[in-house]
């Protein structure tokens, strides 16, 4: 298989792998991914969220304002641009991101344990550095 071939496969497992765990998560995709971004980035504004996700400035803006409805985020005025709101991560919504990072991990490590021998489970390990290096690697482009 060439470096195309194999980019092709990985491409398509991962992304079928990303999407299946998701079935996993009890709240809708959307929020689940602003309450990740401002776990990882920090405080950000919806259009910073709407730019990392890929997504519209108006989609983005959904899934803050029902996250600030049920108290899983925060804003407040930005402290150089007072147009702006910047959102914070609450207690409430960090529990919540804990939990369902908890979720997808259990729902995985159980299908990791029934659908892969021991051998197997040891190669998926190696592999870890390798897929998060590449990841570091494509993340500077």
């Amino acid at each position: 298989m060439d470096e195309n071939q194999l980019a092709e496969e990985l491409r398509l497992t991962v992304g079928r792998l990303v999407r299946t765990v998701r079935t996993a998560d009890t709240m809708p995709p959307g929020e689940a991914a602003v309450l990740g971004y401002l776990d990882r980035s920090g405080p950000l504004t919806t259009a910073d969220v709407a730019q990392q996700r890929g997504v519209s400035h108006q989609s983005a803006a959904k899934a803050v304002k029902e996250l600030l409805t049920r108290g899983l985020v925060r804003a407040e005025p930005h402290p150089s641009d007072g147009r702006k709101l910047l959102l914070h991560l609450t207690p409430a919504g960090s529990d919540r991101l804990t939990e369902e990072r908890r979720r997808r991990a259990h729902w995985l490590g159980t299908a990791i344990n029934d659908a892969l021998g021991s051998d197997e489970r040891k190669t998926l390990e190696a592999a870890l550095p390798l897929l998060s290096r590449l990841a570091t690697h494509l993340d500077g482009r």
